[in-house]
């Protein structure tokens, strides 16, 4: 069986994303057998590489492992500051993003390893995406938001969205399609999950309707429709609570509403080994589960552990899936 192919993105220039992927390249026979595409320019990561010290061979013996190809992307940068971002690094953090989800819509790669990028760097440099996964869902409308660590596994109904559109879209028709979708990407990727676990929306779930009447309209009919179906999934389940119910038990995922109303739990037990997981894609896609620290940027502090975790999980279902 051949080897998978993996793109690996760097991120915002200005964070943390090309750091991590040096740290990486220090030792490409630590990686798990694969070949790795960087979409990113090399200037940039020898650029990091004066910054931090690091030897001057690095880049030319990774590249000479055979397991390393630099994928140029973007366009060239006037000047590059860690910790100072701008609007032509967010720019160039998209281009490596488009470019490596492009090839692997192509078939060229099974999976993609995104670097962090900043949101509002994103919107200052003109784009019309949220992030990684708002982008992933103009091309694929059925992309899920999931995370994924030894201790917690957790997917959203919505994420980068205001509360009160999300509050748009909760309604049992669409809570439904959104169970059967997740019940497919978790059976396609064999995740073994057994149990979903959902979230109430108000208080106590809405204590029988005195605290809201939205787990009575909408969240407790689009449960039993899906249980009907066939879907493991119970609740609704009072938020403060459904996460003890999961924690440590990898056969369990929660599922929750909105975006810090299952992230705010989530990274409290990992926050430097969780993993971004986008299902409904055609291909594998993860990322580290921090955002871009440009206040940690070229001071050699920056944790790889989340940024390698994600780069395992995507190799092992890339390997699942035949490479």
């Amino acid at each position: 069986m051949s080897v998978p192919v993996i793109g690996l993105t760097l991120g915002d220039p200005a964070g943390i994303g090309p750091e991590i992927i040096l740290h990486f390249l220090k030792d490409p026979g630590s990686l798990p057998e694969a070949r790795y595409l960087i979409f990113g320019q090399k200037e940039i990561l020898e650029g990091w590489r004066q910054r931090l010290g690091l030897p001057a061979d690095l880049l030319p013996a990774a590249l000479a492992s055979g397991k390393i190809e630099i994928r140029e992307a973007g366009q060239p940068l006037d000047k590059l500051e860690p910790g100072s971002p701008t609007a032509a690094g967010a720019l160039a953090s998209f281009e490596f993003f488009r470019q490596a989800v492009e090839a692997a819509s192509r078939g060229q790669l099974q999976a993609v390893v995104t670097g962090p990028v900043s949101k509002a760097g994103w919107q200052q440099a003109g784009l019309p995406f949220r992030g990684h996964t708002d982008y992933l869902e103009s091309l694929c409308p059925e992309a899920i938001m999931s995370f994924w660590s030894r201790r917690l596994k957790l997917a959203l109904f919505t994420h980068h969205l205001p509360l009160k559109e999300m509050l748009t879209r909760l309604n049992q028709e669409n809570l439904l399609a959104f169970f059967r979708r997740l019940q497919q990407q978790l059976e396609r990727w064999d995740l073994g999950v057994e149990n979903m676990l959902l979230c109430g929306l108000n208080p106590h779930a809405g204590e029988d309707g005195t605290l809201g009447q939205e787990e009575i309209s909408e969240i407790v009919p689009a449960v039993s429709a899906a249980r009907a179906e066939g879907i493991k999934i119970e609740g609704p389940f009072p938020a403060d609570t459904v996460f003890l119910k999961a924690l440590d038990k990898p056969e369990r995922m929660v599922v929750a509403l909105f975006h810090d109303q299952g992230l705010i739990a989530f990274k409290l037990v990992a926050f430097e080994c969780g993993v971004n997981l986008t299902l409904g894609l055609p291909f594998i896609r993860t990322s580290p589960d921090h955002g871009t620290a440009f206040d940690l940027a070229g001071k050699n502090l920056a944790s790889p552990d989340s940024f390698g975790q994600a780069l395992r999980l995507a190799w092992q279902l890339a390997s699942r899936s035949g490479g």
